[in-house]
């Protein structure tokens, strides 16, 4: 796709690419990941068929619950409810989500859940910012399943520390899961299930660096082609010659509320 296509074009083709939601069609033949092999969505949607009350926690664009939610029907949950930060994606997560009854509430990600005590029986996310151990038991009902993909530590560190260089080991070290059931037992949660992967991603062009550092903000806080002109240039030489080569981390939480 991006053969004998200049620097310039492509660069330019990244930074128009609109970054709302968490659809990543756009990359297709231009970067790969590698997915966890549990299929997060597909095991979400056989959840979502049990369910009576469902909360997606920063469901970003509704793209993830849109697709469990087909794969469950003819069920469906007799309550469903989303959560979302960023107000482009509120906008888009309410489009999609609306017409399979979902409401979807605008919530910023380090507030107290918008619901009452004990409102559902499955909560799910996948890659919120950080969970919210306390907030989620708090929502779950007893007997109640907290169901999420989240990102790992150091994940796709490799691009982060070709623009900004060695990061410290306890940043390297945040999104522990090990860590993070430790933080879910102390809310009063039980870990039925903690499984954990390391996936090769592909970069196959500068364009696709260049959306990804805009659609995943917090990778390189502050990304704009003006100030890393120079990386991003030399960086495109080097894709040239093969693509840059990274890795994503992964775990998958199965946590139960006791009742």
């Amino acid at each position: 796709m991006s053969a004998n296509r200049s620097f310039e074009d492509l660069v330019a083709e990244g930074a128009a690419v609109p970054t709302e939601g968490w659809d990543f069609s756009w990359f297709a033949g231009r970067a790969v990941e590698e997915r966890p092999s549990w299929g997060f969505a597909v095991t979400a949607g056989e959840r979502l068929a049990r369910a009576e009350a469902v909360l997606d926690v920063q469901t970003g664009g509704g793209e993830v619950l849109d697709f469990a939610l087909g794969r469950a029907e003819p069920a469906r949950p007799v309550l469903a409810a989303a959560t979302e930060g960023w107000p482009p994606n509120v906008a888009k997560a309410t489009a999609l989500l609306r017409p399979r009854g979902v409401v979807v509430v605008a919530a910023p990600d380090d507030a107290p859940l918008p619901f009452a005590d004990e409102t559902f029986d499955l909560v799910l996310s996948r890659h919120p910012v950080r969970p919210y151990w306390d907030e989620i038991a708090r929502v779950l009902r007893p007997g109640g399943t907290y169901f999420a993909q989240h990102v790992g530590p150091a994940s796709v560190f490799e691009l982060v520390e070709y623009f900004l260089g060695p990061v410290p080991e306890e940043v390297r070290s945040g999104r522990d899961p090990g860590r993070e059931r430790a933080d879910a037992e102390a809310a009063g949660l039980e870990v039925a299930g903690l499984r954990a992967e390391r996936l090769r991603m592909e970069f196959h062009d500068i364009a696709a660096v260049v959306h990804f550092l805009r659609k995943v903000v917090w990778m390189v806080l502050g990304f704009t082609v003006e100030a890393y002109q120079p990386q991003l240039r030399a960086l495109h030489e080097r894709i040239e010659e093969g693509p840059f080569v990274a890795h994503s981390t992964r775990h998958l939480f199965d946590v139960r509320k006791p009742g």
